[in-house]
């Protein structure tokens, strides 16, 4: 079974999000949108698109919990209820509640350092 496929997102926790997004802004380049974050558009090799983004965000990191790390990573997987019941079977600390929205299904586990890590099923075709 294939594990992790690719990298989907990465999130930042913040004291002050708009503070910290106008920093990224400015001195590194990073297009910053509204609502808080920026999409990585996929190239192969040659430069030309790809099927599929990274995100990146900073937020106040509420949905980081239970983790009290100041970052999440979002995991690209291509079977997640599979992956969960393996990490569970592997004696994983797998975390009770998967969600499914337009944007795909999501599902989460905890490391043995604490973080919280985000496993990202994509909509089929995205």
């Amino acid at each position: 079974m294939n594990r992790v496929i690719g990298v989907g997102g990465i999130f930042l926790r913040a004291r002050d999000p708009a503070a910290l997004g106008a920093w990224y802004r400015r001195h590194l380049g990073i297009d910053v949108q509204s609502w808080g974050g920026a999409v990585f558009r996929w190239g192969d090799g040659a430069g030309d698109p790809a099927n599929g983004t990274t995100v990146w965000s900073v937020g106040d990191g509420g949905n980081f919990a239970p983790s009290t790390a100041p970052f999440m990573v979002n995991y690209r997987v291509a079977d997640l209820h599979g992956l969960l019941e393996l990490l569970r079977a592997e004696g994983c600390e797998v975390l009770d509640a998967a969600e499914e929205s337009e944007f795909g299904i999501f599902g989460w586990v905890m490391d043995p350092e604490g973080n919280k890590v985000e496993l990202w099923q994509p909509p089929t075709g995205a």
